[in-house]
């Protein structure tokens, strides 16, 4: 009955907000703010395919999974276990390290920064300054949770059980010319684990750094990530967002990054999606300021019976706003590609240029993408396109190269190649980008 599927989701929701409860690292209570997200979450429902915003990714699979929030966070990772995700070191010297959203300070190091950046967890902060009315606190949060978007039920659900939280903090006038790299980690245990990251971003005006945003999974068996990420950006700040999700394939991983973006500034985010059997990435940009620049570029490969969907927002307030997504996606055997993009031209935001498309590549017959390329202008004096393409690698094209010696097995690694690392050669990082074409051409062989 239609009844006791949405009493089963209700409670299964209710139940994911109980065992999140009480899980704070020290002096993380944050009472006001989880109470208010706790009601957010009980006023909503865990939702299903007849949710519009859900109705191609359906999330029925999870009632059956009891996922738990580790009752010990003091993870047992060492730097051997690290090793062997193969992170890049040429990032070490700036580098925090979660696992099951839990800071492990002995994975971490913060050198080789400028002295007056922050780069470090949000309880540490609590615990250095030895007073809830410090400055520091006032000021995070004043921008934790802060984002408009907090509403949605999985963001919702993040805030008011999330363990800790990533801090970086870019004063004015400051650039930082070497990546700050945030690992978190899901590390399953004898029960499917359930995981809250949470990173909180914020570029001052003039300010620029290049973010380098990573999940990943450490042995077998289920696990649940739940992730936000919050960025704020300064008038004239420039920040550069790599976010690259590969856990393995037993994984969930549903994650919101949500953007606010003051005058002149400029944020780019390559988002690429590998891992995990079921993928949700929900990305909201909030252009608060007239003459912003966004740029969102993203890549999503997946086979087997892999789902990766990406929901995408760009709310363009404000005049002389521009914003450029492309989002590509490989999909093979009966892995299923979910596009929805969205882009907001109200009347306020005259003489705006405004780009989106979204290219898919199927390699089965049993492959499925579903797109949607949404604008919804209101304002007269704008430049806006957008589009979505659907097709599979061509006959002519793979004869073609046959023709000139090459075999039809490298012909078609060619050909996913090239449509990959479009997107690939966009990231800014060197061994992330070599790491990620080395990946692509695995993939494709």
């Amino acid at each position: 009955m239609p009844t006791q599927t949405a009493a089963k989701r209700d409670a299964y929701l209710k139940q994911l907000l109980t065992n999140g409860a009480g899980q704070f690292a020290a002096g993380l209570e944050l009472t006001e703010l989880r109470t208010a997200a706790q009601a957010l979450v009980r006023e909503q429902t865990f939702p299903s395919t007849r949710d519009e915003e859900w109705r191609f990714t359906d999330l029925s699979s999870l009632l059956e999974t009891d996922f738990q929030v580790p009752k010990a966070m003091t993870p047992a990772v060492s730097a051997l276990d690290l090793a062997q995700l193969s992170l890049a070191e040429d990032l070490a010297k700036s580098r925090l390290v979660f696992v099951n959203g839990a800071f492990v300070a002995g994975l971490s190091s913060v050198a080789g920064l400028p002295t007056s950046v922050t780069l470090t967890n949000l309880s540490s902060l609590y615990t250095e300054s030895h007073s809830i009315e410090s400055q520091w606190q006032a000021q995070v949060m004043s921008k934790l949770a802060q984002v408009p978007g907090n509403h949605e039920v999985f963001t919702a659900l993040n805030t008011a059980s999330f363990w800790d939280t990533a801090v970086v903090w870019v004063p004015h006038n400051v650039k930082v010319n070497q990546p700050i790299h945030l690992v978190h980690i899901t590390l399953p245990g004898s029960m499917p684990t359930l995981a809250y990251p949470r990173c909180l971003v914020v570029a001052e005006s003039n300010s620029s750094v290049i973010l380098v945003e990573e999940f990943r999974s450490l042995g077998e068996g289920s696990g649940f990530t739940n992730s936000v990420t919050e960025i704020w950006l300064g008038d004239g700040a420039r920040v550069n967002h790599t976010r690259l999700q590969q856990e393995q394939l037993q994984a969930v991983h549903i994650g919101k990054t949500a953007i606010s973006q003051a005058r002149d500034s400029r944020y780019t985010c390559n988002a690429i999606a590998l891992g995990s059997r079921l993928c949700r990435h929900n990305l909201d940009i909030f252009q608060a300021g007239p003459q912003t620049e966004t740029y969102l570029y993203g890549l999503s490969a997946i086979a087997h019976q892999q789902h990766s969907d990406l929901h995408s927002a760009i709310n363009l307030n404000h005049p002389y706003g521009a914003a450029d997504q492309l989002h590509k996606c490989i999909v093979d055997n009966k892995a299923h590609a979910v596009f929805n993009g969205k882009v907001f031209v109200p009347r306020a935001a005259q003489l705006t240029n405004a780009s989106q498309l979204n290219r898919n590549l199927l390699l089965s017959n049993k492959a499925r993408v579903d797109t949607k390329p949404q604008l919804e202008i209101i304002a007269d004096n704008v430049k806006c396109a957008h589009g979505a393409t659907v097709s599979q690698l061509q006959a002519d094209e793979i004869f073609y190269l046959q023709s000139r010696g090459i075999s039809a097995a490298e012909a078609q690694r060619l050909l996913l190649y090239g449509f990959a690392m479009e997107i690939v050669e966009k990231i800014p990082v060197t061994p992330i980008r070599d790491g990620l074409t080395a990946q692509v051409s695995a993939w494709a062989s």
